[in-house]
Order: C-alpha cells, then sequence, then structure tokens
C-alpha cells in the first residue's frame, strides 16, 4: 500500500521552476507508478533554497530570473574534470574563449589539459569581455580495484567490551581487535559504526547515526589508559577511584545483564580528562597538539566552541541567546574568549581521539591487513549539534531529511536531520564536504558511506509535514563523486556504499563506474526481475562488500531459527497474523538452505545437535559467500558466537534497547573480547573464510 496522490499537484510554471532548482515534481515509490509531489512541498523545498513560489506572480518572476540566470552563465559554480579528458562544461564555452587555471599546487594555466587532480581556480574570458569564474574539480577516473578478496569483521564498537573497557567498547579495544583479526584471523579489515561527535542529552541519543558532528570523533570512545598523561596526574586516587567504578559498570554489562549506559561511560571519563587536562604536555607533546590545531583551523575552533557553550546554554543552539547563534557574531566572540579554557579543553580531546583512531587504524595495517578500520560515514547530523550551527548557512532551514512511501512504509520517513543546500556545496566548490572527507580519511583505510544515494538525491520533508508530504531535492552527483574519489585516492582509501532499498535507475551504475563499491546482503539477493528466488553466487556483482546481515537486521542465527519474528511479535511490530509471518519467514530461510545445500555447502548438519546444525548452516552462509566474486566479504562479528539479537530494531523506540546491547552468546550471556579471542564456535567460522581463500 502506497499512500494517496496529493491533490495539489504542481502548476505548470511551478513544475519548470523547480526542475531549474533541482527540486523534483513527482517520485515513484514502485517502478511501475509515479506520484506528484505536492505543490505545497515543492514550494517550501523552493524557499529553503531562497526562491520565492509562494503565488503565482512570485513564481513567474522567479522563472524569468532562474532563466535568464542560467541563459547568461558562462560557467556553473564548481565544473568537474576526470583526469585524462577535458572538463564537459567548457565544451560550451564561446569560441575564443581564454582560461586561466590556477591550481592548487600553485601553478597558472591557460589550458585544461593534463591537470593535476585537486580543487582549482577557472577563470574565463569570451571575446566580447565577458569574465566567469568556477571553482574547478579534477580527479581521477575512478577509484583503484581492491587488490585481491578480503574479508573482516563487522562490529558495532561500542557492543564489544573487553576486560579493561569502561562500560563499552572503546579505541583501546577497537585497536586490540584489529591487531588479534589481522594476525590470528587473516582479516583484511574491521569496520565500524560511526563514531562521531554526538549531542549530549539526558539521556543521550545513543544512536550513531544522528551525531553533533560527523566532522569530530566522539571522546567517549578514548581508552583513558593509552593517554600519556595519565601517569602524570596529580591526584591517582582519585583516578583510581574512577577506575574502580569504571569496573563497576563493566561488570554490571557483563555479568548482570545491564544495558550499555553511554551517559554514565562518558559521567567517569569526562572526570578523569578533567583530571588529565591540568597535566601540562611535553614539549614533543605540545608541538603535536599545535599542529593539529593548526590543521584542523576554523572548523576544531567552532566544533570546540559549541561543545564550551552546550555546557553552559545547552545543547540544541537555536534555543541560545540570540547572538550566541551565529558562529561568526560578536557576541560568539566574547563568549569563545570567556570561554577559552573550556574551548581547549574540547579541542584537545579531538586531539586525543584522533591519535587513537590512528593508532587503531596502524594497528590493523601493521597486522597486516591491507584495509585496516572501515569507518562509517552516516548521512546526516543533528539540527541542533555542532555542525548545524557552525555551517547552518549550508543546511537548507526548515528541511528534514527522510524516505518517501513505498511499498514497505506508506507513510515514508522522517529521519530529523537537515540536508545540505546544494547550491551553497557547489558555490563553495563543495567545501564542507572535502573537508569533512578529508578529516574521516586520516585514519581510515576504507569508507563506508551509509545511504549513499544520497549523494544523487535527498527526500526533503518540511517542518511540521509529515514524510508524505516532501519532495527529492538532487545534488550534483558527478561533482559530490569527483570529491569522494579524488579525496579517498589521496589517502590511498576504498569507499563502500550503502545502496540498500530502493535505488533509482543508474545510481550503481554511476558509482561502480568511479570504483564506489557497493553492498550485497544474502537475504536481498534475490532474482527479483525473475522468479524471485535466491540470487546464485555467480549472478552477483563483483564491486561489492557481500554480508549475511548487518546492525539494523536480525542475526544470521535468529533469521535462520526465526527467531526475529517472535521479538517483532513480542513488540507489537507485526502489520500481519503471527502464523503468517512465521510461515513466511520460514519459507524465506528454507529458499536459502535449500540453494546452500544443493551447491554442497552444507557441511556436518546430520545427526548433530539443533545448536551444531545451526553453526553449520551459519559456516554454509559464509561459504555461500565466498563462491560470490564480491571482492570484500564481511563476517558480522555477533554472527561468530551465535547472538540473536539485532543491534537496533527500526520501527522501535524505547521499546527496545537499540545500540545498547553488548555482544552476546546464543544464551544471550555477555562475551568479551578475550571471550571471542578464545570461542571455537569463532574460530571454526573463520577457518571457513581461510579455507575459501577470500
Amino acid at each position: 500500500m502506497t499512500a494517496p496522490r496529493p491533490a495539489d499537484p504542481p502548476s505548470e510554471d511551478l513544475s519548470r521552476l523547480a526542475v531549474l532548482h533541482g527540486v523534483a515534481t513527482s517520485y515513484s515509490p514502485s517502478p511501475d507508478r509515479a506520484v506528484a509531489a505536492s505543490a505545497t512541498a515543492v514550494t517550501l523545498a523552493l524557499a529553503a533554497l531562497d526562491v520565492d513560489a509562494s503565488t503565482p506572480g512570485a513564481v513567474r518572476a522567479a522563472l524569468a530570473a532562474r532563466e535568464r540566470e542560467v541563459g547568461e552563465r558562462l560557467l556553473p559554480p564548481t565544473v568537474v574534470g576526470w583526469s585524462g579528458s577535458p572538463p564537459a562544461a567548457l565544451a560550451a564555452l564561446p569560441e575564443g574563449t581564454r582560461l586561466r587555471i590556477d591550481t592548487e599546487q600553485g601553478e597558472s594555466r591557460a589550458s585544461a589539459d593534463a591537470l593535476p587532480p585537486g580543487v582549482h581556480r577557472l577563470t574565463a574570458t569570451t571575446p566580447d569581455g565577458r569574465t566567469a569564474t568556477a571553482h574547478l574539480i579534477v580527479a581521477p577516473p575512478r577509484l583503484p580495484t581492491p587488490a585481491g578478496r578480503s574479508y573482516g569483521l563487522l562490529v558495532q564498537l561500542y557492543s564489544l567490551l573487553s576486560r579493561r573497557s569502561w562500560g563499552m567498547g572503546d579505541l583501546g579495544d577497537l585497536a586490540e581487535l584489529a591487531g588479534w583479526a589481522g594476525r590470528s584471523l587473516g582479516a583484511g579489515f574491521v569496520q565500524v559504526n560511526p563514531l562521531h561527535a554526538a549531542v549530549p542529552g539526558a539521556p543521550t541519543d545513543p544512536s550513531p547515526y544522528r551525531p553533533s558532528s560527523r566532522r569530530f570523533p566522539d571522546p567517549v570512545h578514548l581508552r583513558i589508559e593509552d593517554v600519556p598523561e595519565t601517569a602524570y596526574v596529580e591526584d591517582p586516587e582519585r583516578l583510581r577511584g574512577l577506575l574502580e567504578r569504571s569496573g563497576r559498570l563493566r561488570e554490571a554489562v557483563l555479568r548482570e545483564g545491564a544495558l550499555i549506559d553511554r551517559d554514565a561511560v562518558w559521567e567517569l571519563k569526562r572526570e578523569a580528562l578533567e583530571l588529565l587536562g591540568e597535566v601540562p604536555l611535553g614539549p614533543g607533546r605540545r608541538a603535536a597538539y599545535c599542529d593539529f590545531l593548526a590543521e584542523q583551523g576554523q572548523a576544531l575552533e567552532d566544533h570546540a566552541t559549541w561543545c564550551a557553550l552546550a555546557e553552559v546554554h545547552g545543547s540544541d543552539w537555536h534555543r541560545w541567546p540570540t547572538g550566541l547563534r551565529d558562529p561568526r557574531s560578536a557576541e560568539t566572540v566574547q563568549a569563545r574568549n570567556g570561554l577559552m579554557d573550556r574551548v581547549d579543553f574540547w579541542s584537545r580531546l579531538a586531539w586525543l581521539t584522533d591519535t587513537q583512531l590512528t593508532a587503531a587504524q596502524r594497528a590493523g595495517r601493521e597486522a597486516g591487513m591491507p584495509v585496516g578500520i572501515v569507518h562509517d560515514l552516516a548521512v546526516g547530523v543533528h539540527p541542533g549539534g555542532a555542525d548545524a550551527w557552525a555551517q547552518q548557512e549550508y543546511f537548507a532551514a526548515g528541511m528534514s531529511v527522510g524516505a518517501p512511501p513505498d511499498a514497505f512504509n506508506a507513510r515514508g520517513q522522517d529521519w530529523g536531520l537537515p540536508p545540505w543546500r546544494p547550491d551553497r556545496l557547489a558555490a563553495s566548490g563543495y567545501a564542507p564536504f572535502r573537508e569533512l572527507l578529508r578529516a574521516l580519511f586520516r585514519y581510515a583505510g576504507a569508507l563506508r558511506i551509509d545511504h549513499v544515494m544520497g549523494l544523487f538525491r535527498l527526500w526533503w520533508v518540511p517542518q511540521g509535514h509529515p514524510p508524505t508530504e516532501g519532495t527529492y531535492v538532487r545534488y550534483d552527483a558527478e561533482a559530490m563523486l569527483a570529491v569522494l574519489v579524488l579525496e579517498a585516492s589521496r589517502a590511498g582509501a576504498l569507499v563502500i556504499g550503502e545502496d540498500l532499498g530502493t535505488v533509482e535507475p543508474g545510481v550503481r551504475e554511476a558509482l561502480r563506474e568511479r570504483g564506489v563499491l557497493g553492498t550485497s546482503v544474502l537475504w536481498f539477493e534475490r532474482d527479483w526481475e525473475g522468479d524471485g528466488r535466491p540470487l546464485p553466487p555467480d549472478g552477483w556483482r563483483a564491486d561489492c562488500l557481500a554480508t549475511a546481515t548487518t546492525h539494523d537486521l536480525p542475526s544470521t542465527a535468529a533469521r535462520l531459527t526465526g527467531e526475529h519474528v517472535e521479538l517483532r511479535d513480542s513488540l507489537g511490530l507485526l502489520t500481519r497474523p503471527l502464523e503468517e509471518e512465521r510461515a513466511e519467514a520460514a519459507a524465506d530461510a528454507g529458499e536459502w538452505l535449500s540453494l546452500l545445500s544443493r551447491l554442497g555447502l552444507l557441511h556436518g548438519t546430520g545427526g548433530g545437535s539443533d545448536r551444531s546444525s545451526e553453526e553449520a548452516e551459519i559456516q554454509a552462509v559464509h561459504r555461500f559467500l565466498l563462491r560470490t566474486p564480491a571482492r570484500m566479504v564481511g563476517v558480522w562479528l555477533p554472527d561468530c558466537v551465535g547472538d540473536r539479537r539485532p543491534q537496533n530494531l527500526p520501527g522501535t523506540w524505547d521499546q527496545y534497547p537499540n545500540w545498547r546491547l553488548p555482544i552476546a552468546d546464543a544464551q544471550g550471556r555477555p562475551v568479551t573480547l578475550e571471550d571471542l579471542a578464545a570461542s571455537p564456535r569463532l574460530h571454526a567460522l573463520m577457518e571457513v573464510l581461510r579455507e575459501g581463500g577470500a
């Protein structure tokens, strides 16, 4: 079932105006059906782009102005070129136009031939004296294909506790996991959830996909004992007391069934970090910190200022005193000067976190991993957080990102994340996107981009309206991809796009052309254009990360046993009778098991216990993944020990402990990193990967 057709489709003039600004006037909830966007949604999306379409007269005036602007424009704000071929936009310039290109390498050229990769300044002067300037992004034509095949582990870092954790997994645990997995398991990578800075709250939103900042990581992930200044605190007894309290937090999760309490962990770590902040940095450490401050520049100062102001005025900048809502106001400058100690404190935490992230990546590479840590880029940021405050000119006011109604959700989705304005991005040469990627690639061997389709278009939902009354707004995908390829190639990193769900035609092809890998999940890989049966391994694409499940889906054990249906039933989430859901889940799993059996991948299931049969089936699932041509194969770490519970159950808020569960075994007992390293079940599964020659 899908939403009804809106009652107020756009007029012809409004439709023409919308197209000229990249605002869609219809969408397709299914391949065979188109639905008109409402005139209200289109009008409000245009308003967020500073285009007045509130009356028929305003629409006509805006349309005439836009047509005139486009017709007279020599160059768009950003021009894209791929190494080895001239930028296509230059072909439309009048004959005899002179070019001047000031490269980021400091050269000045009169031709666009053989330009080095980078973001350059282009000036065009026509024979009649008209002049235009633009940003010129030149990127390699594609990212290199991964050398050989690699397999690795997928984990939500907070869920991976060791006997040294302070109540949740941390960057010390990540470094240990990477070093062990590389050396002992032959793994090529470890993929983690977004480690972006969260918006503080009471309680803090535990979801890693709605952060305060994507540019800077969250210091809650710090391993306190790995900070060198820990050895020199003036009050070691107080620090020991914090360590004892952290041990009680950890044991409550591991032994008493408590949920991961991020706020409690942060309360202890913050107190410890305040102690460490009182320790003067040695000359070498001080020089390294100063270098970091210089490298990060205004972005770090803004982030740290927001953190300091949030301590005083709360974590939603919309509710701050009026003068402080502008990061460039005189009031903000004055407030920052008065809070300089706190600004320095938060800047220092960003540096410490950056160093431990870098150390985790180094641990993986030194352990022989060809990739190392795969970091995750969330699709957006919290509207009240640091990025939305510091970069508010780049965000569309009054809009939220979501998803349109479709066959699976007739009400659509509103994710509560403000979208970037495509016009402002283009005018800046995509500076915010470039800086974001550059920051993440500092310590990433690869980057997973959540909802990678957002590089092409996003569903904008006007505030105060349901998701059904939104519309798509298009981005310059070629420019976004050029920036992505440029920054990834500079870092020598891979890029994985999360392209699950509804994907408009041409997107996967465009991503593949530029060397961006996709994401293929076993249960979704069916012959949808044919009989709908499970897709045999030779029908899978090669340019992807292939997995059995993700953090938003049931574990493989739960899927095979049907326990995910029972969980949803217990929470009142089923939309059909329980027996129907059970039957469909059993048929789905049965089809896959039948294929695995026909391919000879099921070993050791006859005559064994239910548990041994389950383990054999999970091993068979991963043998199947190895039969596909996928260049990367990911193993959901909880699958290695038979965990039943998903880390996140979409459609729930307080009904289920999303983002707060430790990794557990088949009986629901929490499993530490040390337990994982000694687990026969884990080693048996990983031996399948080794034998498969991944």
